[in-house]
């Protein structure tokens, strides 16, 4: 039986999210079920869709705060990490992909369905990420340059996270890799040579 009267508005939609994501952590996205966050907080499955409108609202913003503590974990990473703020950066991200596979995995296995699109408070949330990263890759990058830093730095990411995704599925394993954080953190300081960044100190 609901409990609609327990939880304001807005606290109702806290437990459902941090129920939600705490079921994910647990799961993973293939496992995910709307019924079980719904059960576990102590409401019916129809209380998701009156809160967020779909399950898929839910899942979206459920990778939101994963992306949110993402960047959490990444500016720890730059905090503590030396000067190396680059390799700060990889190291962030694989180690934050390691720790929480499941929930990283499912910021890439959900897919928002045509025609909806991400809410504003979901592309915000999810902005920090890439700003961190932007940031850091244009403070080694030449003042003048040409690039499109933002385009740029996306495209590091997509790099890393290839790398990053071999390890958590255990491909690379298969490939006799044995340092693929080191193996990302060349290919990204290769990229960043060509364009003229200025050096850091190697890991």
């Amino acid at each position: 039986m609901g409990r609609r009267s327990d939880h304001t508005p807005g606290e109702l939609r806290e437990l459902l999210l941090a129920t939600g994501h705490q079921l994910m952590g647990e799961v993973g996205y293939p496992r995910f079920s709307g019924r079980e966050v719904a059960k576990r907080a102590g409401y019916s499955v129809g209380t998701i869709y009156n809160v967020f409108g779909s399950l898929d609202a839910l899942l979206a913003a459920i990778n939101t705060r994963t992306f949110t503590q993402w960047a959490a974990w990444l500016r720890q990473e730059l905090e503590t990490g030396g000067e190396d703020r680059i390799a700060s950066l990889v190291r962030g991200y694989f180690g934050f992909a390691l720790a929480r596979p499941l929930l990283w995995s499912a910021i890439y296995e959900h897919k928002v369905p045509e025609g909806e699109g991400l809410s504003d408070a979901d592309l915000e949330g999810r902005a920090a990420l890439t700003g961190i990263v932007e940031q850091e890759v244009a403070a080694v990058l030449p003042p003048d340059t040409a690039l499109d830093v933002a385009r740029f730095a996306r495209s590091l990411i997509a790099s890393v996270h290839g790398h990053c995704s071999y390890v958590v599925s255990g491909s690379f394993a298969l490939l006799d890799e044995t340092d693929p954080v080191g193996s990302a953190l060349e290919r990204v300081r290769e990229s960043l040579a060509h364009h003229g960044a200025k050096s850091a100190p190697m890991l």
